[in-house]
């Protein structure tokens, strides 16, 4: 399994001295079964007075930075090293039951998959685009739904950064045909919610391919979605790249709601005009090959 480095820098800039309030970090990668994370650590300027660590409801790992005084600049630095085990979608995994939609959970999945059930859009358009990819009897394959999906959002979508805060509505990026990472993944997480399927929004890194450059470049931060399938468990989709499975990316939060997955958020006390700017940097590396 290749070795990641992962180095985020995120700076804010101030004119003159100001205060700050309480910080709340999602950098970390998670432990899970394709990736493991060997070494962690997180620079802040100025030292907080208290930082703290704890796991959410889904088992992100999550930090609180506290401060007293004042800086005229605030910098977040961290450094990553994991494991990271790259693997394509085998549709051959899904459970024969499920392997042709429409399917119908076990009712113990039902329990545990309901916040990612719950729909996305009340608005029929979404549903409708969703059901395209149906046959005139309703059915599919489940993995061509999977994949097939995925891919269209790829080819048929214009992709970019948006550097307005929060989510677009579905609807709008569906009218669009146009949105950041952030937007095609929760427009597809909609249509699989309503075809019954359970998905979630996941955010972390994306791992390209120049790893020669020592500038801090060549990665960035990235969102995408996770379907529930039935005998493989949790699937990565990309919609932004049109593919399925973890290779390149990384995770670091698996939520409900997006809201729930911001990177770095917090406050700070001053005149709104003492805000100069934010910079953030991104650096994902593969630096080595794991051998037994």
């Amino acid at each position: 399994m290749p070795i990641l480095t992962v180095r985020h820098v995120t700076t804010y800039h101030y004119k003159q001295p100001v205060a700050f309030g309480e910080h709340r970090m999602m950098l970390r990668p998670r432990d899970d079964k394709d990736q493991t994370v060997l070494e962690s650590d997180i620079r802040i300027t100025p030292e907080p007075t208290q930082l703290s660590w704890e796991r959410d409801g889904f088992g992100n790992h999550v930090a609180t930075a506290r401060f007293a005084g004042r800086a005229c600049e605030l910098r977040f630095e961290s450094t990553i090293r994991l494991d990271h085990a790259p693997a394509e979608f085998n549709a051959g995994t899904i459970e024969e039951f499920a392997g042709t939609y429409p399917f119908a959970y076990a009712t113990s999945d039902r329990a545990r998959l309901a916040p990612y059930l719950t729909p996305v859009s009340d608005d029929p358009a979404v549903a409708r685009w969703a059901a395209g990819f149906l046959d005139d009897e309703g059915k599919a394959k489940t993995s061509d739904l999977l994949v097939n999906m995925t891919q269209s959002i790829k080819r048929h979508f214009k992709h970019g950064a948006r550097h307005e805060k929060g989510i677009q509505d579905p609807v709008e990026t569906l009218t669009l045909a146009s949105g950041s990472c952030r937007d095609v993944a929760m427009l597809m997480i909609a249509g699989l919610r309503s075809l019954g399927i359970a998905a979630r929004f996941v955010s972390g890194y994306l791992h390209l391919a120049d790893d020669t450059s020592e500038d801090l470049t060549g990665g960035n931060t990235h969102a995408w979605g996770q379907a529930y399938l039935p005998g493989p468990g949790w699937v990565d989709f990309d919609a932004s790249s049109g593919l399925v499975g973890n290779r390149n990316l990384v995770r670091v939060a698996v939520v409900q709601d997006p809201r729930e997955a911001i990177p770095l958020q917090g406050s700070w006390i001053g005149k709104a005009s003492d805000h100069l700017a934010m910079q953030v940097a991104v650096k994902v590396r593969a630096v080595e090959a794991a051998t037994d």
